[in-house]
Formats: C-alpha cells, sequence, structure tokens
C-alpha cells in the first residue's frame, strides 16, 4: 500500500477518534441536560455519572454501528478519503452550533457527511437507498414521538401524583430522576456513541479490504472511552439551552423527559436505527412542558433548534462533498 493511503488511513483513524470526543461534549450534553436544568445533579455530578453509564450503553450491542459502517453507502465503492471527509464535514457543522449553544443532530450531521463525500467520491449509485430512506423516516418520527411520549408521560404523572404532599414528591422525584438520568445516558451510549465505531470499522474494511464490515472490541472500548471522555469535558453550552432556557424543569418535568426519551432511544437501538438524542430529547422536554400549558415553553428557542435541524442534513452533505474534493485535490 501506498504511503499516501497509510497517511490517509491514520488521518481517518484520528479524526474517527475526535469525532468520538467531539460528539461527547456537544452531543451526549443532551443526556444530562435536564437533571441540571431541575438542579436533581450539580452539572459536575451529571457529567460524572452520565460518563459512566455512556460508557456502559457503548458497550452493549454494535447494531447501530454497523449500520453507519455499511448500511448507508456501499464500502466496496467508496474510498479512505470519503471516511475523513465525511467526519470533517459533521464536525465543522457540529461545532459552528454549539459555538452559538444550538443542539444539533450529530447523527443527522453524520449521516449527511457520509452521503456527501460519498456521492463526491463514486456518484449517486453509491447510496444504499434502502438503509438510507429507514433513517430518514426515522429522522421524522423521532421527534414527533419524543413530543408525544412526553407529553402522556407527564399527563400520567401528574395524574398519579394527584394527593400527594409536596414533601413526599419531591424527594420521590428527585430520586426517581437521578435513575432516569442513568437510564438517559445508558441509552444514548447504546445509540449515538456506537457512531463513530461504524465510521472507524468502515475506514479499517477499507484499508484492509475486509469483504464483510464488523466492529471489533478494541473498536468498541476505545470509541466509547472517547466519548465519555468527551462529555466530562463539557457540552455546558447545549446544557444551558435545553436544561434551562427551554421550558421550567423540576424533578417531576425532569424525570417525565428522560424516561419518555429514553425509551424511544432503545427501541431505536434495538432495530439498529441510528436516531438523534438531540431531536428525541429536545422534543420530549417540549412536550412536557406542553403539557402544562404552550406558555410553558420558550418557542422562540425552539424554533432556532427546529431550524438547526432542517439545515443539518443538507449543510453536511455538502460540507462533507468539498471536503472530499478539497482531498483529493491534495493527495492526488
Amino acid at each position: 500500500m501506498s504511503e499516501a493511503n497509510f497517511i490517509i488511513f491514520i488521518a481517518a483513524v484520528i479524526l474517527s477518534y475526535v469525532y468520538a470526543f467531539v460528539g461527547g461534549f456537544t452531543d451526549s450534553a443532551n443526556a444530562i441536560a435536564t437533571s441540571v436544568g431541575s438542579r436533581v445533579l450539580s452539572p459536575l455530578q451529571a457529567v460524572g455519572l452520565a460518563s459512566i453509564f455512556e460508557l456502559i450503553g457503548a458497550l452493549t450491542g454494535t447494531a447501530v454501528a454497523l449500520t453507519i459502517g455499511k448500511g448507508i453507502v456501499h464500502p466496496e465503492s467508496i474510498s479512505l478519503l470519503t471516511v475523513p471527509a465525511a467526519v470533517m464535514g459533521c464536525m465543522t457543522w457540529s461545532l459552528f452550533t454549539y459555538y452559538f449553544g444550538i443542539p444539533v443532530s450529530e447523527t443527522h450531521g453524520l449521516i449527511g457527511g457520509v452521503v456527501g463525500a460519498a456521492i463526491a467520491t463514486a456518484g449517486v449509485g453509491v447510496i444504499m437507498w434502502t438503509g438510507l430512506t429507514k433513517i430518514l423516516v426515522a429522522m421524522i418520527f423521532s421527534p414527533v414521538l419524543g413530543f408525544i411520549a412526553g407529553w402522556l408521560v407527564m399527563v400520567l404523572v401528574v395524574r398519579l401524583s394527584r394527593g400527594g404532599t409536596r414533601a413526599f414528591l419531591t424527594p420521590l422525584f428527585t430520586n426517581l430522576q437521578r435513575l432516569s438520568a442513568m437510564f438517559m445516558a445508558f441509552s444514548h451510549g447504546r445509540n449515538d456513541a456506537q457512531k463513530p465505531m461504524g465510521i472507524l470499522a468502515m475506514t479499517l474494511a477499507i484499508y484492509y479490504g475486509w469483504s464483510e464490515v464488523y466492529v471489533p472490541l478494541w473498536v468498541i472500548f476505545s470509541c466509547a472511552a472517547l466519548a465519555s471522555l468527551g462529555m466530562f469535558s463539557g457540552g455546558w453550552r447545549i446544557i444551558r439551552t435545553l436544561g434551562l432556557k427551554l421550558t421550567r424543569l423540576r424533578p417531576v418535568e425532569g424525570f417525565s423527559a428522560e424516561t419518555s426519551a429514553a425509551a424511544a432511544l432503545q427501541l431505536a437501538s434495538v432495530l439498529g436505527i441510528p436516531v438523534s438524542t438531540t431531536h428525541t430529547i429536545t422534543s420530549s422536554i417540549v412536550g412536557v412542558g406542553s403539557s402544562r400549558g404552550l406558555s410553558r415553553v420558550r418557542w422562540g428557542i425552539a424554533r432556532e433548534i427546529v431550524a438547526s435541524w432542517v439545515l443539518t442534513l443538507p449543510a453536511t452533505i455538502i460540507l462533507g462533498g468539498l471536503y472530499l474534493i478539497v482531498l483529493r485535490a491534495i493527495f492526488t
């Protein structure tokens, strides 16, 4: 193999790990925002706790990783340059939106980057439309599911809590939300932390010419650890937006939002569908807030978040394609 190919391979591996770390502090913050917003956990406690359960969740399966690695584009039709171009396209958009404190979907950013870079590599025929269609359908329905689930869980919790005293209910939901925070972080790790595993597995398959993409154990451990480290390193801007600005969160609202969002993520992980934690938890928070009255939600902030969702896929497709063109000019 040529020296240029080896350099590209090393760059792709490094970028896969950088993506895992960046995803930790830009996307994993979604998993703990409600716990901080309801003041059930301090920021440091939330990050530390979530880092542990993020790691545990990431070690429980590879279905989502395999969807990323071999379910969006035909691995045999792309090149090593496709991987760094895709990751750079995704991370550019993620860091841009993070600067403004806007939660954005790492899932759809990565998918957009992969699609854009792959098309620039080998044309539209490289896309696996069945797999991509499944993801796009989930992209539409996951926020709807999150909103409905958040609204229903909150209504159910309120009805079941009638007659309870504040002295009893406040510590009850404080402890319940600590459990739901662990469940949310575990669910996030089981879905989102697998995405860099898929990218790294794709890189290895292309470079070593594997006939079948699979996820080695060392890839699972290393990517999960980097995602947890990224979560521990920050994410405060996203936490402030979701946990403090979108709607008022008490332990009862935080518990309802986290439980409904985590359940939706678990279902998607079992089915091997990469869904957006950002979409799911944000829409769950909006659903919880709306159940107490539409005026409880700051709709201006919600509109900004939705606008970033709409722009993510086309923006990262364009960025992934542009990075591929630049890298091709450099290495050929």
